[in-house]
């Protein structure tokens, strides 16, 4: 068993998550066999164009997603556990970065984190701007709460060709991290995907959490690879009662 270096305790830790770790909750991957984007075209229902030529299929899309999302079998899993306890027992900073639409960590009870992705529980309208809470179905009809425009009411998360969010603070928590953990991710969206060059680049040791090897899987230190809620909790336990991680 080969020893990684040790982690200080109160270092800062940053967590990336990506579809791999919901996975087990019962909702859908993109690019795995089988995922979202293996069945639908991401152009004809995930960019601005898609919605602008075609605002219904779009919609329908979405609503479909947030449906799923609300089925009570849903529900947060051992892998969105293990993270809550991190953020509550590391005595350092823990910033949790998703690349996920929905709001497992949130229900778990995490509460530092970033959605890079945007939330299927949110809508922006795009006449005012104006962003809110929305759990129901939207449609062209659908007038927006705020200034009662019918028409722009879109789900609000980033569509591919849209910049992703916070992503100032994102890189300032990685410049500064000394743990940086890729979990359930295939690696081939960027920026997401770059996250693991710039911790490295400050020097953080670097762990990948994943059912398989990921498109940049040989950048990281460590390379664990099962289910997540068998992954994370381990790696939480060992981090949290050695504060020295192995590569195994």
């Amino acid at each position: 068993m080969t020893r990684a270096k040790p982690i200080g305790t109160g270092d800062p830790v940053v967590i990336l998550t990506g579809a791999g770790i919901s996975k087990e909750s019962g909702l859908d991957t993109f690019r795995d066999a089988g995922g979202v984007w293996t069945r639908i075209r991401l152009e004809d229902v995930a960019t601005p164009e898609a919605f602008a030529r075609d605002p219904d299929r779009v919609h329908g899309f979405y609503n479909a997603r947030r449906r799923t999302l609300a089925d009570p079998a849903v529900q947060p899993n051992a892998a969105h556990a293990a993270l809550v306890r991190l953020e509550r027992e590391w005595p350092g900073p823990v910033l949790l970065v998703t690349q996920n639409v929905d709001d497992l960590h949130e229900r778990a009870g995490s509460r530092h984190l970033i959605h890079m992705h945007g939330e299927l529980g949110r809508v922006r309208c795009l006449s005012c701007d104006a962003g809110r809470a929305w759990a129901g179905d939207l449609s062209v009809d659908t007038p927006c709460p705020g200034c009662g425009e019918a028409g722009g009411m879109r789900p609000d998360v980033v569509w591919f060709g849209e910049m992703p969010r916070a992503m100032d603070e994102i890189e300032a928590a990685l410049a500064g991290c000394r743990l940086f953990v890729s979990i359930g991710t295939s690696g081939t969206v960027y920026p997401a995907a770059a996250f693991v060059h710039q911790a490295l680049d400050a020097g953080a040791l670097t762990i990948e959490l994943n059912l398989e090897p990921g498109q940049v899987s040989d950048l990281f230190g460590i390379r664990r690879h099962g289910p997540a809620t068998v992954l994370v909790p381990e790696f939480v336990e060992e981090l949290l009662s050695t504060r020295a991680l192995a590569d195994r």
